[in-house]
């Protein structure tokens, strides 16, 4: 029975619903960890400065600890627990291992779910503080190694992985792409044929 100051939640993690009663102050980290034993997404400063807590909120980047649990609800939440597609790594995840874009590790969750986002708002287009053409018709800029520190800024890591995170994420956006293309000549085949 939910009182005046919790309620009962829905929420969308990973293409799975889980329900559960919240006090309202809980907030979406620690309820993925502490009442869904979603522990991938880490604690770090608790402040929203660090990152450690990057989950993707309808495709976009939330740190999980100012988010509060009653208000995710409704929303597709995703963890580094869903980035895979089963035993098939995400081009980032598997990005940070081929280039070593971790060293303790703790970070590289909220930097993944980050490196995602980043990707997905690179190729809408949008720009960030170092982008030098922000008009619309300009189309995306190219996704320097500048581009990608600024867009990545919000993601801490104590190890000092940062070059090979920016190479990471310079390798998984360029397989991106390459995948699209791929995709976008099959499709053009089979509405010729």
């Amino acid at each position: 029975m939910a009182s005046s100051t919790s309620s009962v939640i829905t929420l969308k993690i990973n293409g799975e619903t889980y329900t559960l009663p919240v006090d309202h102050r809980t907030t979406l980290l620690d309820a993925l960890r502490e009442r869904l034993d979603l522990t991938g997404t880490k604690k770090g400063c608790d402040q929203g400065q660090c990152g450690a807590c990057t989950v993707l909120l309808d495709g976009r980047r939330s740190v999980a600890c100012l988010q509060l649990a009653v208000a995710a609800e409704g929303r597709e939440i995703t963890t580094i627990e869903g980035v895979a597609d089963g035993e098939r790594l995400h081009p980032v995840q598997q990005a940070f291992l081929d280039l070593d874009g971790f060293q303790c590790g703790y970070c590289t969750p909220g930097q993944i779910c980050s490196a995602i986002g980043v990707i997905e708002e690179h190729a809408a287009g949008w720009p960030s503080a170092v982008t030098e053409d922000v008009r619309p018709e300009a189309g995306p800029p190219p996704l320097t190694a500048d581009e990608i520190r600024e867009r990545m800024s919000g993601n801490l890591c104590r190890c000092g992985a940062y070059v090979s995170i920016v190479e990471a994420v310079a390798r998984a956006a360029q397989a991106q792409r390459d995948a699209e293309r791929v995709n976008a000549v099959s499709g053009a085949k089979e509405a010729m044929a």
